[in-house]
């Protein structure tokens, strides 16, 4: 990871950034050729953004037909054979796989990616024929847009852009998870209520009401907890959410495609709850949310940065746009543009302002991890909310299915984040199966123990999105009832696995980092906060190898030794710790199994 990240987190607070330039090697003319090869590609993908999307007297173009991915060109389909519309069907099951239940299909486009176009009689018969093929292998079809395409020819051409989904025959329907970030009072959870219930907002808060867990966060308007709100869409890419569906179960039974949004805490003390949410809850993509009337402050930028540092693909959305001038609005988009191109960042924004802006700003979001579609909405007035759920509804899973098969193919692994008592169903634990497959009445173990053990169980019972499921799948969030399983026994950060694994517990292990942002100097002795995945622990540094102490921007392998009890882990997992304004990431390179360190008698009893 580039240590010029480290910019974006600051000191966690909005004392704005130093000069970006200033991090790349002083004095040094590989610094200075870095710095020009960044311009000069940042000028490369902008030139090759704009002749992607920008009309040009020239014949524009897409990226050659890959063989892999859910995305296939078909220059026309008019009138196939018998043998040929097999075939044809075939492929169509293909890209569905690939894409895990969703293909786009190009009409129009030769498989070179040159946009040759269609008559609008040739487009017809070719849609017609894409229909019949969809119903052969039992999808839905919904045209996304057409476009006249400039062609050296005088009848007007056509392309269409065509969205396929077919829900898998072992699943109940796709799932996406988003998180939702951003500063304090930026408007992450009443963008949710309006999303999720139908409903405009009052301009006074009442859209996020049904979201908030505790009394406190009604009277303060502030989220504290991690709280799950979905939105669904149809076969036809119509919305499914709680203005037409009184239960969650009915939304899950109507929709093909669930996005689940995962909403996080804004202010920085609870920065600790946030982290939680996107190193645990394994996110698809994060929702940048930015206030429109304050821009870039608070938490904003350190949020971006985490998201960034765990690799999670990032696009924002700028509301209250209806509480301040045009101007303004333009103003903080701006700012937005300036963050994202800086070094360390090297993002290509795409503000959309169309249907057509949202299609774009989802295929090519799923293709490229650097396009950031930014945009501006209200939930006062309802001005774009269309766009960003066209975005939502279009946007494909980053996993492939060879990945999710793969998974599926390993032992099975849960990941406990959440732990509740449920009267007349017993103890019942949330979070996400990262390996395997679990099934009701599977029996599992769960630990470690503050003594590295693990005890047995049995699961009763799964539920998904508030709905019966009788099978769970790698990657998939979910509900699982323990019965009468002792809740003591448990605790976040513990994993139920199978029992044939053989799990490596440790107190501690090297992992190398680095330092995104410290006040003064990082050495042994040094206690912080580490989140690995799901186990959030105090951990003490107990060597820097190389080096007596790390300074801002500097690289090392640390040994990490937990606190209060030992965790399970895994090598080349990725790290984040923090302690106050001190930031740090990596990844674990290296185990010490319980086998090969005993805590002291002291430190047991501690535990």
């Amino acid at each position: 990871m580039d240590a010029r990240v480290s910019e974006l987190f600051g000191s966690g607070n909005d004392s704005g950034s130093q000069d970006v330039a200033s991090n790349v090697l002083p004095g040094n003319s590989y610094g200075v050729a870095l710095k020009k090869s960044c311009v000069k590609m940042h000028k490369k993908s902008k030139s090759r953004f704009a002749r992607n999307f920008k009309p040009s007297n020239n014949p524009p173009y897409l990226p050659p037909e890959a063989e892999e991915g859910n995305i296939e060109y078909k220059l026309k389909l008019i009138n196939p054979t018998q043998y040929r519309f097999e075939h044809l069907a075939t492929q169509m099951k293909w890209r569905l796989q690939e894409g895990r239940g969703e293909a786009v299909y190009q009409i129009g486009v030769e498989d070179n990616g040159i946009l040759a176009g269609l008559s609008e009689e040739d487009l017809r018969t070719s849609l017609n024929t894409l229909h019949e093929l969809a119903e052969k292998v039992g999808a839905d079809i919904t045209v996304l847009r057409e476009r006249e395409v400039d062609f050296d020819s005088d009848v007007p051409r056509k392309i269409a852009e065509v969205l396929i989904r077919k829900v898998p025959d072992d699943q109940q329907f796709l799932d996406l998870r988003v998180a939702v970030i951003g500063n304090v009072d930026s408007g992450k959870s009443t963008l949710l209520g309006v999303l999720t219930q139908g409903e405009l907002d009052n301009g006074r808060g009442r859209a996020r009401l049904n979201l908030f867990r505790h009394l406190h966060e009604i009277q303060t308007g502030r989220t504290s907890s991690i709280s799950f709100e979905i939105l669904g869409f149809n076969s036809k890419g119509e919305v499914v959410n709680y203005s037409e569906s009184r239960t969650a179960e009915e939304i899950c039974e109507s929709a093909s495609k669930m996005i689940t949004f995962i909403d996080l805490a804004g202010h920085h003390k609870y920065l600790k709850t946030t982290i939680f949410g996107l190193t645990s809850y394994c996110p698809d993509f994060a929702m940048l949310v930015v206030s429109a009337n304050t821009g870039i402050a608070g938490t904003t930028r350190e949020h971006l940065g985490i998201a960034m540092a765990l690799k999670v693909p990032i696009f924002i959305v700028i509301s209250k746009v209806d509480l301040c001038m045009r101007a303004t609005v333009e103003r903080t988009v701006r700012q937005l543009e300036r963050v994202l191109k800086q070094p360390g960042c090297n993002k290509v924004p795409m503000v959309v302002s169309s249907t057509d802006d949202a299609v774009t700003a989802a295929q090519q979001f799923a293709q490229s991890p650097n396009i950031t579609p930014i945009f501006t909405l209200s939930c006062v007035t309802g001005e774009s909310l269309d766009l960003i759920k066209v975005f939502l509804n279009i946007i494909p899973p980053l996993s492939n299915s060879k990945e999710q098969e793969e998974l599926m193919q390993q032992l099975t692994e849960f990941q406990v984040d959440e732990i509740y008592t449920v009267p007349e169903v017993g103890t019942v634990v949330g979070g996400t199966l990262s390996s395997g497959i679990c099934r009701e009445g599977d029996d599992l173990v769960v630990g470690p123990t503050d003594l590295g053990q693990f005890h047995k169980l049995t699961i009763e019972s799964i539920q998904r999105n508030r709905s019966a499921c009788r099978v769970l799948r790698a990657g998939q969030a979910a509900t699982l009832a323990l019965g009468n399983f002792e809740r003591s026994l448990l605790r976040k950060g513990m994993v139920m696995v199978s029992p044939e694994m053989d799990p490596t517990i440790c107190w501690m292990f090297e992992a190398e980092i680095v330092l995104l942002f410290h006040a003064k100097t990082f050495h042994k002795g040094f206690q912080v906060t580490v989140h690995i995945g799901n186990v959030r622990q105090t951990a003490t540094v107990e060597a820097v190898f190389g080096k007596e102490e790390l300074r801002t921007g500097e690289k090392a392998v640390v040994v990490f030794k937990f606190l209060k009890h030992p965790e399970y882990l895994k090598v080349g997992a990725k790290l984040l710790f923090r302690e106050g304004v001190t930031k740090g990431i990596g990844h674990v390179t290296k185990l010490q199994p319980i086998a090969q360190y005993r805590p002291s008698q002291s430190e047991d009893d501690e535990a």
